[in-house]
């Protein structure tokens, strides 16, 4: 969710055109505007642009816009509508500030400050802070003076970066539960992605919460939240955090898609767990949002039959706010694919305040904050995933929560080495899957229905289908679907069942039977056995065989092929659908 970037140019460059790719870097996080603020020569200047960043792009090139310093901003939308007015920067006389995050006290100091005769223009909670920065300015502090005043201050999440006009050569920064970075190599650079500023710097520092810093031309200072000079470790920007681009791909999900019995190779190859683990451990909780938390469903079913250790999953988001109760001798898995979601990592801290469990992360990216927060961390070696709908960081992660689940199998462990060579056979179905998309394309809702394993995969290939076609779809566990979903089903609502032949085949063969009885748009994932005792009047796409404990990884494959398809017949932008943002920052 949003994307800041900033550049102090060497030698008087003008860095306009590497803070705008920059920017084009950071537009995979999801944002609905945006602008650039420089400062040159002592003074201020600022373009924004409601939209896609191509409309930032054309207000730059017929400006003419120029500086040294600059700082760039793409915005999701939460304290105030996507317009021009309410994209950052925020500007004032002589401050320019971007934010990511939400200030929760935003209403009490705007009060406060309109008191003392402060005019305010935007809808946002950012303004407030660069009219509290103006006020400190104006009554003689220093930029300095000011940040550690308005710090003081405010409550809440933040990533900033300011420039001023007084300090024209200088960017300063601060950071509380939302990312950010800051990047030494041939500019000095500040972001919340270490991917945008990868063309200017091979190592980076990542800011811990409460730290502010002063950056320069040539140099960077930290400083604790007392304001008290600190080191910080710097980091070599790993290759894997820079995205390469689509290639032959028309979008960056398809790429992403086609890339996953490479990413599941590889993370297969990096997370022998060593059984050790599970020592004193007597409850599992995983802790996850969104499509993680669709894995952390599956691991569920892992964990409690095979490790026969009891199993909650949790939403993150919601987790905290019923006061759980935490045994010591918990093992806590927190799932995100940005290693940076706001509400895994504040469902951790609960966990960290409230008892003395083991907590074991499962990320995409390395060194991010969720590596730092937890005793150990599993990264799954997925790459860059740039399209908001998450698939290859999906299925790595059910390849990572497969391999704590069977450390103590081997037979399975070799099983699970056959699952990229099966994934492969799955790709090459999207001839089949095609003309289901092209089936779908009217509907107005969807049905997904699997059982056991499976039911989580039908709930993860709803929420696919949803949040890039935008047709609504909900998924059930099979044997729910007389209890209250079967009320929907007619001609029009397409039900996709997930039935491989495996020992709940008839079960699920009988929810078939009972859709088909109602609707003519039933479509079957299932594999060759399964194919031949269904009845021909439903649709049939035949997956390769696998070891049924593996059946999650493979079925989610074609359900993400069929999302895609189905988007892009309907003329949607795939890799940035509306509305989302593929590292959710703020609560």
């Amino acid at each position: 969710m949003c994307g800041i970037i900033g550049i102090i140019g060497k030698g008087n460059e003008n860095v306009v055109g590497k803070i705008i790719h920059g920017l084009e870097k950071l537009e995979y996080r999801g944002y609905d505007s945006a602008g650039i603020a420089v400062v040159c020569d002592g003074k201020l200047s600022r373009l924004r642009a409601a939209g896609k960043l191509r409309n930032l792009i054309a207000k730059i090139e017929s400006n003419k816009l120029s500086g040294t310093v600059g700082i760039g901003h793409t915005r999701w939308a939460t304290h105030g509508k996507a317009t021009e007015n309410n994209a950052h920067p925020m500007m004032t006389k002589d401050v320019a500030l971007v934010h990511n995050g939400i200030i929760e006290n935003y209403r009490e100091l705007k009060f406060e400050l309109q008191k003392d005769g402060y005019v305010f223009s935007t809808e946002t909670d950012t303004e407030v802070v660069a009219v509290f920065l103006q006020r400190e300015i104006d009554k003689g502090n220093s930029p300095r003076e000011a940040f550690k005043n308005a710090l003081s201050a405010i409550e809440g999440s933040y990533a900033f970066a300011a420039i001023f006009s007084m300090l024209p050569e200088t960017i300063m920064v601060a950071k509380n539960r939302s990312p950010l970075v800051v990047g030494f190599g041939s500019n000095m650079c500040i972001a919340s992605d270490a991917s945008a500023i990868s063309a200017e710097c091979k190592e980076v520092v990542y800011l811990n919460d409460g730290d502010y810093a002063e950056i320069t031309e040539n140099n960077a200072s930290f400083f604790d939240k007392n304001f008290q000079p600190v080191m910080r470790k710097r980091f070599t920007v790993s290759e894997d955090s820079i995205d390469s681009g689509k290639g032959e791909y028309a979008h960056f999900m398809l790429k992403e898609i086609m890339e996953q019995p490479s990413a599941i190779r590889k993370t297969i190859l990096h997370n022998r767990i060593n059984a050790d683990i599970l020592n004193g451990v007597s409850r599992i909780l995983i802790l996850a949002c969104g499509t993680s938390y669709h894995a952390g469903l599956v691991a569920r079913y892992w964990f409690e039959k095979f490790l026969r250790i009891p199993t909650n999953v949790e939403i993150a988001s919601e987790y905290r706010y019923r006061s759980p109760i935490i045994e010591d001798n918990t093992l806590v898995f927190a799932i995100t694919q940005s290693g940076e979601t706001i509400d895994t990592l504040e469902a951790l801290e609960y966990v960290r305040k409230h008892s003395n469990a083991k907590v074991a992360a499962i990320a995409n990216v390395k060194n991010s904050a969720i590596s730092r927060a937890a005793d150990m961390i599993f990264y799954t070696e997925a790459g860059v995933e740039v399209g908001v709908a998450s698939t290859k960081a999906f299925t790595a992660q059910l390849v990572v929560l497969a391999a704590v689940a069977f450390c103590k199998s081997e037979f399975f462990l070799q099983e699970l080495q056959n699952v990229p060579t099966a994934c492969e056979e799955a790709l090459r179905l999207f001839e089949n899957i095609k003309p289901v998309a092209e089936r779908i394309k009217e509907a107005r809702s969807a049905i997904y229905l699997g059982r056991d394993l499976l039911y989580p995969i039908a709930l993860e290939g709803a929420l696919k289908l949803k949040e890039i076609s935008y047709i609504h779809a909900e998924g059930f566990a099979a044997g729910e679907m007389k209890h209250g979903p079967i009320a929907l089903i007619d001609d029009n609502v397409p039900v996709i069942c997930l039935c491989p032949h495996n020992e709940l085949f008839e079960k699920t063969a009988s929810n078939i039977a009972v859709a088909l009885a109602r609707g003519k748009n039933v479509i079957v994932f299932t594999d060759a056995e399964g194919s031949k005792l269904l009845p021909d009047e439903v649709t049939k796409i035949i997956l390769p065989n696998i070891c049924s404990e593996f059946v999650p990884i493979l079925y989610s494959v074609p359900l993400q092929l069929l999302a895609y398809y189905t988007a892009l017949i309907r003329g949607e932008d795939v890799d940035k659908p509306r509305n989302l943002a593929k590292s959710v920052t703020v609560e």
